[in-house]
């Protein structure tokens, strides 16, 4: 956890028991609990808010996810079935795999242009 070992934790645990005492130490966990929990609502609110907006100005983010999510699995299909098709008496020359790959890279984004439509980053 948090890339820290049992005994990091267990020193880590021993200097908090030194200096905050047995009987503060539940007062502390219960303080950052409730403010994890806090921060945890505020994020759902802020969620929420941003999907709320999307939606009273058209945009709906299944479609747009979908349609990315799919273009990917399309690629993924397309990449396989390329590798499946050469068996070791016709070994994948690689020149023919860059180019296919290649393909499939702009079929996609050309996917997901139709897809997302206008929606641009701005500046």
């Amino acid at each position: 956890m948090f890339g820290m070992g049992g005994g990091e934790m267990i020193f880590i645990i021993f200097i908090a028991l030194m200096l905050f005492g047995t009987d503060k130490l539940p007062e502390i966990a219960r303080g950052l609990g409730k403010g994890i929990a806090q921060l945890k609502n505020a994020t759902n609110e802020i969620k929420s808010e941003i999907k709320k907006s999307a939606e009273d100005h058209g945009f709906d983010h299944k479609s747009i996810t979908g349609g990315i999510t799919e273009e990917i699995d399309n690629v993924k299909k397309g990449f396989n079935k390329m590798v499946t098709d050469h068996t070791p008496e016709s070994p994948i020359n690689m020149n023919d795999v860059t180019s296919d790959i290649t393909a499939e890279i702009n079929k996609a984004k050309e996917g997901i242009d139709d897809i997302a439509g206008s929606v641009r980053r701005q500046s």
